[in-house]
């Protein structure tokens, strides 16, 4: 008797644990080159780290609102150039010090100075002073008003830090979100557990792995054989009706910030030429791209903006597919017979995929495009870094960026005084119907000086087990943000 109920008692607990699973394997497609998101451009950072591990004074939330994060509340002057925030109370790194208003005063100096290396330092340079009022409070002071600001605030590029654990960032990241870093088996996964001394409200997962998978077939087989629990950014939508027909599994279908663009070297030769950069854009067909990388997932774009933005404005005809055209183009810009150049392309399937048809359509108008495949932290260091390549394609995942036209030294070196001018205006403008029609204004000129080849709006299907629920269908940011990611049975 006492052995039945025992038996009995050890059936019902097996049961309970299996209802109240608190651990979650994530797969993501791209491994990240290190662990700072403060110092790299790569989205990658983000993808594990952004809201689990790293907190800023503001945040993204799964519709793109900014809101709160650890600044609770702020003031901000009349005359805009003044912003005075107050910290959450009670804050602590995952090493047991306190977050205060010196570490946010360290992080930004950190972002914003001379010698930074963060990827978006220009978005805090108009930043002229941070000053500390009480440990939880501190006020920005600015060189001219930003209607931007807080929505900077809230990129993993402006997450807080502390001094004490800086020189370890890259390999030990230690932050003040709901997750702690683990482990990294490089090559293969990032394993993060629950902080049990949040500050805020405690996740429901108590550990979660992030595993990195990088072919599509391998992706597929993964999610099949149940060996990962979901899989952020699924890179082979061929397979999804397969997913959808299979009562294990839930697929969503959800947008992203990521215009994927063929990137032309505006001062490499001959992409320094309008006409030519013109014939490029014209000799591409996207919907063929669209249908033959992504399976018709993906929406054409005519520039570099989001067509789920309001102020989206669809530019596509300016660079129809015209292959005529495109070579008539090559003549008058004195490449009858056509030229040869390099296609750099990163490893997600989208720029591998596409590559390829991209090389064919360019070869049909005299174009020799050769084809390099580079791992990630290649990519950064030739192509993003190095600005070395004719062409390479890359989703840009960062929201609303289409700033970066206004940095001559960004990887595709687009130089116009005129669009400077404009972002400079309409980063110190306020009001929204003046900023609506600067961003039509910018859409329009990068456009016409067809400085990229526009593809289209990168989906973002997720394949999950169906007993999931929590987690984000879009992708306003590079973040798997597991704060209320749970297990329903």
């Amino acid at each position: 008797m006492i052995l039945r109920l025992t038996l009995a008692a050890a059936l019902l607990s097996g049961t309970a644990a299996l209802a109240q699973q608190t651990d979650l394997t994530l797969a993501i497609q791209l491994e990240p080159p290190h662990l700072d998101p403060t110092s790299a451009a790569a989205g990658a950072i983000d993808s594990v780290l952004y809201s689990n591990v790293f907190e800023g004074l503001t945040r993204f939330t799964e519709t793109g609102a900014v809101v709160p994060g650890l600044a609770r509340e702020w003031e901000i002057s009349e005359d805009g150039l003044t912003y005075t925030f107050h910290l959450a109370e009670g804050v602590t790194f995952h090493d047991g010090t306190p977050f205060d208003a010196e570490d946010v005063k360290f992080s930004l100096d950190r972002a914003r100075a001379e010698d930074s290396t963060n990827a978006q330092k220009a978005l805090y340079t108009g930043i002229s002073d941070v000053t500390v009022i009480d440990p939880m409070t501190v006020q920005l002071t600015l060189d001219a008003p930003d209607g931007n600001l807080l929505f900077s605030l809230a990129w993993g590029d402006a997450v807080m830090v502390a001094p004490e654990s800086i020189d370890g960032i890259k390999q030990t990241p230690i932050g003040t979100g709901p997750f702690k870093f683990e482990d990294w088996k490089q090559g293969d996964s990032i394993t993060l557990v629950q902080n049990a001394d949040y500050w805020g409200e405690a996740p429901y997962l108590t550990k979660a792995t992030f595993k990195f998978i990088s072919d599509p077939t391998a992706a597929f087989a993964a999610m099949m054989a149940q060996d990962v629990d979901a899989f952020s950014g699924f890179p082979a939508p061929e397979n999804l009706p397969q997913f959808e027909a299979d009562p294990r599994f839930t697929v969503i279908k959800g947008s992203s910030e990521g215009e994927t663009i063929l990137a032309m070297n505006n001062k490499q030769p001959p992409f320094d030429n309008p006409m030519v950069r013109e014939a490029v854009s014209h000799a591409i067909d996207r919907q063929a791209i669209i249908d033959g990388a992504m399976f018709g997932l993906g929406t054409p774009i005519g520039t570099h903006f989001a067509p789920h933005n309001p102020d989206y404005v669809d530019l596509t005809g300016l660079s129809v597919y015209d292959p005529d055209r495109a070579r008539m183009l090559l003549v008058d810009a004195g490449y009858a017979e056509g030229f040869t150049t390099s296609l750099k392309l990163p490893p997600p399937s989208y720029a591998r995929r596409g590559g390829e048809i991209i090389a064919s359509q360019l070869r049909n108008v005299g174009i020799e495009a050769e084809i390099t495949n580079l791992e990630w932290a290649q990519w950064l260091e030739e192509v993003f870094r190095g600005k070395d390549f004719g062409l390479t394609i890359v989703s840009h995942t960062e929201p609303f960026d289409i700033g970066i036209y206004a940095r001559p030294d960004y990887y595709f070196q687009y130089d116009n005084p005129e669009f400077q001018a404009l972002m400079k205006l309409l980063n110190a403008t306020t009001d929204p119907g003046a900023r609506s029609d600067m961003l039509a204004e910018a859409q329009t000129i990068i456009a016409k000086d067809y400085v990229n080849g526009y593809l289209f709006q990168l989906a973002f299907p997720t394949v999950a087990d169906a007993r999931l629920e929590g987690l984000w269908p879009n992708q306003p940011t590079q973040a798997n943000d597991l704060t209320k990611v749970r297990w329903t049975e």
